[in-house]
């Protein structure tokens, strides 16, 4: 049997090992994982080279760079966030349709933020509310679509818009994948950032009282289940273009940190909500970023993603 070969970059992510466990379960396909150590995606003639020469059906390019402060005030890099946020997604959309590849590049939610969603009405809806029952029953979903103008608050979200229009000037087959706040098991790679649930975690068990930021609403997205929904999509033939993929229930920091340490019997640990203002973050954050899902049916909660992460 001929196997489809699948590509898949930044393997050693958070994102990128569930990739490469997903894909290698099913025996159709064959799949190479490359992180830093075996191609830079930032040197176009060197992916060029190395990607044409493999071939792949697939590229699904999981690598990125997320560093969000670092970026805000430092030059030297947000030079290395706009090459691989922003530049390399179009070079690897550039390649990937070359050789008649599917392409799929993950972005987030932070290329939203500057102004607050459109408050979709009820179908039927004239604005002439004396004579209306139609809002009697019906409660709005608030935020962002698919189709929607991006417009980031901050630095790190504007290379990631840089990367989006990239991939869309490219054209070919791709699927550009919105996601909001990764979380999964450990990334093997040495300088990947460890998930906000895990780091709640380690201070909870060592503190009795932790302060959380009350603010910023936006989704969770579990790695396995952000994994699986790519591949669906794939094997679905789904229309080229954008998807948002995220856990349902939109929640704050601190919302989540109840929920976790609900889940994790922490009841001892006092949680104190407090503004974004309290912690030193030189990078501004998007005050309301949850993403709509239009064209999927709806990934769980990301409370039941949490307990299935807490138990493994």
């Amino acid at each position: 049997m001929v196997k489809n070969k699948v590509l898949i970059l930044g393997a050693k992510g958070m994102l990128g090992q569930e990739l490469v466990r997903v894909f290698q379960k099913d025996k159709k396909y064959a799949v190479f994982g490359w992180d830093r150590d075996e191609i830079d995606i930032t040197d176009r003639k060197e992916s060029a080279r190395k990607i044409s020469e493999l071939k792949p059906k697939i590229i699904l390019n999981a690598a990125a760079y997320n560093a969000v402060d670092k970026c805000e005030e430092d030059e030297s890099e947000l030079k290395k966030a706009l090459a691989i946020n922003g530049k390399a997604p179009g070079y690897l959309a550039t390649i990937a349709k070359k050789i008649d590849a599917i392409f799929v590049h993950y972005s987030s939610d932070y290329v939203f933020g500057k102004k607050m969603p459109e408050i979709i009405e009820p179908e039927g809806c004239t604005h002439i509310c004396a004579t209306c029952a139609l809002h009697k029953d019906f409660i709005p979903e608030i935020g962002f679509r698919e189709e929607d103008e991006p417009a980031p608050v901050n630095k790190y979200g504007k290379t990631k818009l840089a990367g989006e229009k990239a991939v869309r000037k490219a054209g070919g087959k791709y699927y550009l994948i919105r996601l909001s706040k990764l979380f999964g098991a450990p990334a093997k790679a040495k300088t990947a950032k460890r998930s906000f649930f895990d780091v709640m975690l380690e201070i909870g068990k060592k503190n009795k009282t932790v302060k959380v930021v009350d603010e910023e609403t936006s989704c969770f997205t579990y790695a396995p289940d952000l994994a699986k929904k790519t591949k669906e999509i794939i094997e679905a033939k789904k229309d080229f273009g954008i998807y948002h993929i995220v856990n349902s229930d939109p929640c704050t920091w601190y919302e989540a940190v109840e929920e976790l340490y609900m889940q994790a019997k922490l009841k001892k640990v006092k949680i104190e909500p407090v503004s974004g203002s309290e912690f030193a973050r030189p990078a501004q954050r998007p005050y309301f970023s949850v993403l709509i899902n239009t064209k999927l049916n709806p990934l769980r909660s990301y409370k039941k993603a949490l307990a299935e992460y807490l138990k493994k």
